[in-house]
């Protein structure tokens, strides 16, 4: 696994492989549980919205706090591919997460209880590093998940 560089030169345009393989590594950072690594695929001027997040994050700094959150209330978090979509210089990703909830998220105590999530996320690249993101999930799910709210 890379850090969160794409080897196309500053100004010049990532190709659809590149940018696959920028968000892989991505995954792969999660996956190892290391904040200060997630952090290094972000541009200063990233910018993320996150529906379990209250306000945007910004900058690497904001992205390796949010990190560490999740990776305290799941500390077996893992996140699989599901799809990846690349057209230009933007990238949607399908994921699963995987986890023991075994610390607070959301001030919701731990409760023990595994998860598996569904979400989407679209990111735009700009000089091999993420600029953008969309993060969309299912946070009834996750509560649903943990015991906080009824089966439909």
């Amino acid at each position: 696994m890379r850090t969160g560089d794409i080897t196309s030169g500053p100004g010049s345009a990532a190709s659809p492989g590149e940018i696959t393989r920028l968000v892989r590594d991505l995954l792969e950072a999660w996956n190892t549980r290391d904040p200060e690594l997630i952090r290094t695929f972000y541009a200063p001027e990233y910018e993320g919205v996150d529906v379990g997040q209250a306000k945007p994050r910004r900058g690497p700094g904001d992205v390796a706090r949010t990190a560490e959150r999740y990776l305290l209330a799941f500390p077996d978090l893992r996140f699989g591919e599901d799809d990846i979509i690349v057209q230009g210089n933007r990238a949607v990703l399908v994921w699963t997460a995987h986890g023991t909830h075994r610390g607070q998220l959301m001030r919701i105590p731990p409760t023990g209880r595994e998860i598996s999530v569904l979400g989407t996320s679209v990111f735009t690249v700009e000089d091999g590093k993420f600029t953008s993101g969309l993060h969309i999930w299912d946070v009834a799910g996750l509560l649903r998940s943990i015991g906080l709210l009824p089966e439909l």
